[in-house]
């Protein structure tokens, strides 16, 4: 996906859980974050979008410290003003994304072509998958993403975090699982050992332990644990299904 491409996909899906947040109460239970409600939902995704912005607009090298983002984030709002300010950030978070130069050099912490791409990016992910997660607090399923996002996002969770050396994804024994997107080109190969994710993009070698084989949009959620699997009803699992508990445990971010 293009840069410009990340920050619609950003606006249209940060609209969409501010919008499924206006309809909720916020003390409403997050089922998807169980230790979580609405309101804290509000004030993470709020935190990061503005933490995002000022690593941007600064052009900082390194990340900000505790006290550096608290001073950028601002006090946090009483619930009356929560929504509101929920929105404020996601515009200036746009903002601050569109007005950005593309040989923009700022500090990023996964692998992208240059940081601009990096941030567009991951604020575009961070927004949908918390828009599941308002979305399950108001009880009722939004839209699925385009497939497209829905490949990209599928990608940067196996191809970035996943094989990050902060990934809690290890097994002692080896584990393998593949990935196939049924509505895009998408299929990935993944080694779990004790050393950091291996993954393979294409089919890899046969056979893997677990083949999760279904639409993107499906896909999606289910691999960042925004869907359980019994909810997925287009993704077919073949092999050891057990590794699907292993996979919601280990992986989640």
């Amino acid at each position: 996906m293009e840069i410009t491409e990340h920050i619609d996909a950003l606006r249209h899906e940060g609209t969409r859980l501010a919008d499924a947040a206006a309809r909720t109460e916020l003390t409403a239970p997050v089922p998807t974050c169980p230790e979580w409600q609405l309101a804290d939902l509000l004030r993470h995704i709020g935190y990061v979008h503005r933490w995002a912005a000022t690593i941007v607009s600064r052009g900082l090298p390194a990340p900000l410290d505790e006290a550096g983002a608290q001073a950028a984030v601002g006090p946090m709002p009483s619930d009356d003003a929560l929504l509101d300010w929920y929105r404020e950030g996601h515009a200036a978070l746009l903002d601050t994304l569109t007005a950005a130069p593309a040989d923009l050099e700022c500090w990023s912490f996964l692998p992208s072509p240059r940081p601009l791409a990096f941030w567009a990016r991951r604020q575009a992910h961070e927004t949908a998958v918390h828009r599941y997660d308002a979305d399950a607090a108001a009880g009722v399923p939004g839209p699925v993403v385009d497939t497209s996002l829905a490949l990209d996002g599928i990608d940067e969770l196996l191809s970035g975090f996943m094989t990050s050396g902060r990934s809690r994804l290890r097994s002692e024994q080896p584990r393998t699982f593949r990935i196939r997107a049924t509505d895009g080109a998408g299929s990935w190969h993944l080694t779990v050992t004790r050393e950091p994710v291996v993954v393979i993009d294409g089919e890899g070698p046969e056979p893997a332990d677990l083949t999760l084989t279904g639409p993107a949009r499906e896909l999606y959620p289910l691999l960042w644990n925004r869907l359980p699997a019994g909810q997925a009803g287009e993704v077919k699992a073949v092999g050891d299904e057990g590794l699907l508990g292993f996979w919601n445990d280990a992986a989640a971010i």
